[in-house]
């Protein structure tokens, strides 16, 4: 069309990562607001490119699954101010539950790809510790009836009527219909569980997390240096032990499920011109996206499409792929999805998982993207995949290249 405006697509890129260590519930940071945590993952990724003017950032998306306390609607935007950013600093909160920071950092590579940012902070928060009750608002005044308090901290709350049963189970009893469709037995999955804490507590203690976590402080003192979670004795044959959390007879127990967790994650995502300002190169290209829905009480699985679409977008196949960070939900669902891609289980995960680090559910996705980052600069290896499974039946996957 005649003096049309034709806008050329960039590529976009991770330039930098980090996160808190991930406290337990009512554990190291349960007196940290959640929107002082998402500021001191904003402050420790900008203390790792100490050449950016922070005024250069065109806007933040944050990710968080609650956003009912205080959090505070927009806690992406919380963050920014409490951090000390310029208030010319925008900023967003995007809400895909368990997904949400990897949805934030979806979008921020989208706006950059489109032109439209040049450079966007991405990331994400929970404190499922500090997750409020809520109570339903009465529609007449003085209601003679009781009124129940409802926790915020996971699931389904407040669930509408006509929703099908099937479809508001609880997270566990999803994957415990996982476990049966598949054929998937409770030794496996403490068998996974086991390897997920062996191989978090190796990565620290090799150092593998040292430029990834920021510490988290009060009054002047570390509160916490090392994900709370992990157990470094763990064994199949002591969480063979635990009973099961769901059903008398069942398989998913607290030792093969990822715990409740506190803590935030920050990506930052820029174009290739962007280098000059970050002042450092880029750590990996974002080469491709995914997102996959299907039954919501069938979430667990989802990953397996949003994977296939992803790797579709990048041009690669599972071949090419050397390097897998895949939220581990549960121990079942993981397992589910590993022998549905017919990949080496021992590409996946090998710096541990959420079920040793713990998984606040808006920060997992920017902690699964900067880990698998890091792996591949580690590695030297060129491609990667990142997924994550959401409730209510959705999925995320990112294709990572390594731009080394």
């Amino acid at each position: 069309m005649s003096g049309a405006y034709v806008r050329s697509m960039v590529a976009s890129f991770v330039y930098s990562a980090v996160r808190t260590p991930f406290g337990r519930y009512g554990g190291a940071l349960a007196e940290i607001r959640p929107d002082d945590l998402a500021a001191t993952a904003v402050t420790g990724l900008l203390d790792k490119v100490p050449a950016l003017d922070p005024a250069a950032i065109d806007d933040v998306v944050w990710g968080n699954a609650n956003g009912a306390g205080e959090d505070n609607r927009n806690v992406g935007r919380m963050a920014v101010l409490l951090a000390g950013l310029p208030t010319t600093v925008p900023a967003t909160t995007v809400n895909r539950l368990c997904g949400s920071s990897l949805d934030a950092a979806i979008i921020g590579s989208r706006a950059v790809e489109s032109g439209d940012a040049d450079l966007v902070l991405t990331g994400g928060v929970e404190s499922m510790t500090r997750a409020p009750w809520v109570l339903p608002k009465p529609s007449r005044a003085f209601p003679a009836g009781h009124t129940t308090a409802v926790s915020t901290t996971l699931g389904w709350r407040l669930v509408n009527d006509r929703m099908p049963k099937e479809w508001t189970v609880s997270l566990g009893e999803a994957n415990e219909q996982l476990a049966e469709r598949f054929t998937i037995p409770r030794e496996r999955q403490d068998e996974f569980a086991a390897r997920s804490h062996t191989l978090a507590d190796t990565a620290w203690d090799s150092g593998f997390y040292d430029d990834l976590v920021v510490r988290v402080e009060a009054g002047g003192e570390s509160l916490l240096n090392r994900d709370e979670g992990i157990r470094p004795g763990s064994t199949p044959q002591k969480l063979a032990g635990l009973k099961p959390s769901f059903r008398p007879d069942g398989v998913i127990t607290a030792g093969n499920a990822s715990p409740l967790s506190d803590g935030a994650s920050a990506v930052l995502i820029g174009s290739e011109a962007a280098s000059s300002r970050v002042g450092v190169a880029p750590l990996a290209r974002i080469a491709g996206r995914g997102v996959s829905a299907l039954e919501p009480q069938m979430f667990g699985f989802a990953p397996v499409e949003a994977a296939e679409r992803a790797l579709k977008r990048a041009g690669i196949s599972w071949s090419d792929v050397s390097a897998v960070e895949l939220n581990e939900a549960f121990a079942v669902q993981s397992l589910a999805c590993v022998d549905a891609w017919k990949i080496d289980p021992a590409i996946v995960n090998t710096k541990g998982g959420a079920i040793a680090l713990g998984h606040p559910l808006g920060a997992s996705g920017g902690r699964i993207l900067g880990t698998l980052a890091a792996r591949l600069r580690e590695s030297g290896d060129r491609w990667g995949l990142a997924a994550i499974c959401i409730g209510v039946g959705q999925a995320l996957a990112v294709v990572l290249e390594s731009a080394a």
